[in-house]
């Protein structure tokens, strides 16, 4: 197949979570008739709701300044699933990524007509095989994987990990994880392994407990971020309100370990929390005898990409600065909401509002669309998203309020230029697929 043909062949395996099937035994047969790659190489690995994207991101870059060769694994994709799997912070090029995927697809194949699958193994374990082929061709010193559905069941969790993480812990995928925090968290906690440290962002209550006892039950050392912080003699952010770093935050922290003070790469507020995560892994490696200097972490920390999340787009033919971001669930949109109070607090807001139908959209209308002065309702090509009417409906009628909808995001993004004026801001944002399609028409895609 070539890079066409093989992205068509994943699709036709039905959708990356409506044709979703949890559980391990299909990516254990998988691997054993690929080689086991997964073996090849140890692992970073990342659960939670919100945050392990962008933590996944930076302890990358921080092992890439490091001079490590680093394999980085995440989901969703934007644009291309080439963006899913990177090797020392590059896409695969598609002509690879082809390579590999044919050898996946022979394999599942295979597995099939031997009577030891009913049905081929789904897109995403498909497409993680691909990434832990890629990695191990390449030799990598280390990947660093995130959970692309809970943990437990996913199919990355049958990596070898060094270190095992788990980000803020939020209601996300009920449906398949839980209606409880603690049932959700114990999802999450599937990821830790007997005797492996586990580095803990800070979490409510509810799913903390259900954390530490899953560790406990496996004797698993907890690092808990927010502890640590508690304990640092200096831990603050500084905002930068102005210029092209406008949103980043400069972070001090003082470990017993090292000292930091940089300017994170990344926007908001609660990249500082990630941040911290990132940094106690870095130090976890450390003390397992990685060579790993302040420096590197510094660097990484400052150097880092992570695009749809608060990324700020400028162009000449917008009429201001576009904001996108993934903000997907609730306490995504209340992060969104927090840094458009603080950092656009007088500018009128353009909202484009699209969601995909089974996440909690009345709550984040709740949240986000009081912000705004014209709000367009639109959908991605997703299967799953939710029509722009039925969003609609949820906007209270408020006086000097303009509402649209629009059934792509094209004609979402030609609306919100032309109802934005020079000093407004124009927000993409409730769904990564929508942040996705709109990015792909603002930002020069790789065409290796």
């Amino acid at each position: 197949m070539n890079f066409n043909e093989s992205v068509r062949y994943l699709h036709s395996l039905g959708n990356e979570v409506l044709a979703m099937k949890l559980g391990l035994e299909t990516i254990r047969l998988l691997s054993r008739s690929c080689g086991d790659p997964h073996q090849k190489y140890p692992a970073i690995h990342l659960a939670g709701t919100n945050g392990k994207g962008s933590t996944a991101a930076m302890i990358n870059s921080i092992l890439k300044e490091s001079g490590y060769r680093v394999g980085l694994c995440t989901s969703p994709h934007l644009v291309s699933p080439t963006e899913r799997i990177r090797l020392d912070g590059d896409e695969i090029d598609k002509e690879h990524f082809a390579e590999l995927a044919t050898h996946v697809r022979t394999a599942s194949e295979r597995l099939v007509k031997v009577g030891q699958l009913d049905s081929p193994p789904t897109f995403f374990e498909q497409i993680t095989m691909i990434a832990f082929l890629a990695f191990a061709e390449k030799t990598v010193d280390i990947a660093v994987l995130e959970v692309g559905m809970g943990g437990r069941l996913d199919a990355t969790n049958i990596c070898h990990p060094l270190i095992t993480v788990i980000t803020p812990v939020s209601y996300d995928h009920q449906k398949h994880l839980g209606h409880t925090l603690s049932e959700i968290a114990a999802e999450k906690a599937g990821i830790i392994k007997a005797g492996i440290p586990v580095v803990v962002s800070p979490q409510e209550k509810e799913a903390m407990s259900v954390i530490v006892e899953r560790a406990a039950a496996l004797s698993a050392r907890v690092v808990s971020v927010e502890q640590e912080a508690r304990l640092s003699r200096e831990y603050r952010i500084e905002a930068t309100k102005e210029g092209v770093h406008l949103g980043q935050y400069k972070l001090h922290y003082l470990t017993a370990r090292a000292a930091y003070d940089l300017l994170l790469g990344l926007r908001g507020k609660h990249q500082a929390i990630n941040a911290l995560t990132a940094i106690h892994i870095a130090e976890e490696l450390s003390q397992r005898g990685w060579k790993i200097a302040a420096s590197a972490v510094i660097e990484g920390l400052r150097q880092v990409k992570w695009p749809g999340r608060l990324e700020l787009i400028t162009r000449t033919k917008l009429p201001g600065p576009l904001l996108l971001d993934g903000a997907h669930n609730a306490a995504g949109a209340e992060t969104l909401r927090d840094f458009l109070v603080e950092h656009f607090p007088s500018q009128p807001i353009t909202l484009v509002f699209g969601a995909v139908a089974d996440k909690a959209i009345e709550r984040m209308a709740e949240i986000l669309f009081p912000l705004a002065r014209t709000i367009i309702v639109t959908k991605s090509s997703n299967p799953r998203s939710a029509e722009p009417g039925s969003i609609a409906r949820l906007i209270s009628p408020v006086e000097d309020i303009i509402v649209i909808c629009t059934a792509d995001a094209t004609s979402a993004l030609s609306e919100a230029i032309r109802h934005t004026p020079p000093e407004g801001v124009i927000c993409i944002c409730g769904s990564l697929f929508l942040v996705g399609e709109v990015r792909g028409k603002l930002v020069p895609q790789n065409k290796s």
